[in-house]
């Protein structure tokens, strides 16, 4: 298989598409800790998945660096080292206009969506600069390209962040030969759609893209050899414009 004997962390991995890349990559033979902030969800997740290789799970906030540091110590000692990250966490707000959302929600979205990328970044960086490799792809959104309505304020500002720490830090460490990807996906069918200011119709979900295509794009990225990198990818359902 593929990825076989490659070791990833899929962060934000309970649910969506953290864990349609990380059933993507436990397919290949990858082992993978799934990891986010519901117990109950990455329980489920592992319960669930009937592969060969097995999911792992931890919990972590990534808003809190003594969570995250806890999370990456307790995974190097399981897998011996993460060849692959995977930021995939993601929160959003229904009330997403200037006028509407607080300050403290501005903050909620920024630590998780940014700087809980950074710190999950930050913590995995230096073993992969000891090592000379590593592949770190960050689930941004469209949002993160082109400041929507759909997305809000804050989330849109929050994808912007994460896309230019992803661009800097690839451009910082490529003499390390560590990659980093932004993948840039339009509307998902995933739990953050129960945060959309309007409910969304099941027909309408079924036309979008669906976890395991992301998955797919995942792992297409994850086996192209070291000397090969994609800083950035564009992905969105046909039903989608992109404006």
């Amino acid at each position: 298989m593929r990825l076989k004997d490659k070791h990833a962390v899929v962060v934000g991995g309970g649910t969506g598409i953290g864990l349609g890349i990380a059933r993507a990559f436990a397919a290949e033979r990858c082992r993978v800790v799934i990891a986010g902030r519901r117990e109950d969800k990455l329980r489920e997740a592992v319960a669930a998945w009937q592969g060969e290789s097995p999911l792992l799970y931890h919990p972590v906030d990534v808003a809190d660096r003594r969570s995250v540091a806890s999370l990456f110590q307790w995974a190097d000692e399981r897998l011996g080292q993460i060849d692959i990250l995977v930021n995939s966490a993601g929160v959003n707000i229904r009330n997403r206009t200037m006028a509407e959302m607080t300050p403290e929600q501005w903050d909620e979205i920024m630590a998780i969506n940014a700087t809980g990328a950074y710190n999950c970044m930050y913590a995995v960086l230096p073993q992969m600069r000891a090592r000379r490799d590593g592949l770190i792809i960050n689930i941004s959104s469209i949002s993160g390209k082109r400041a929507l309505t759909l997305g809000g304020i804050a989330y849109c500002a929050s994808k912007f962040a994460m896309s230019a720490l992803s661009t800097a830090v690839a451009n910082e460490d490529a003499p390390h030969g560590i990659r980093v990807t932004n993948i840039y996906p339009g509307e998902a069918n995933t739990p953050i759609l129960e945060k959309r200011p309007a409910p969304v119709s099941e027909q309408r979900k079924a036309a979008m893209l669906q976890p395991e295509d992301l998955g797919a794009l995942a792992v297409a990225i994850a086996c192209l050899p070291a000397r090969a990198h994609v800083p950035e990818l564009v992905v969105k359902p046909t039903v989608q414009e992109y404006v």
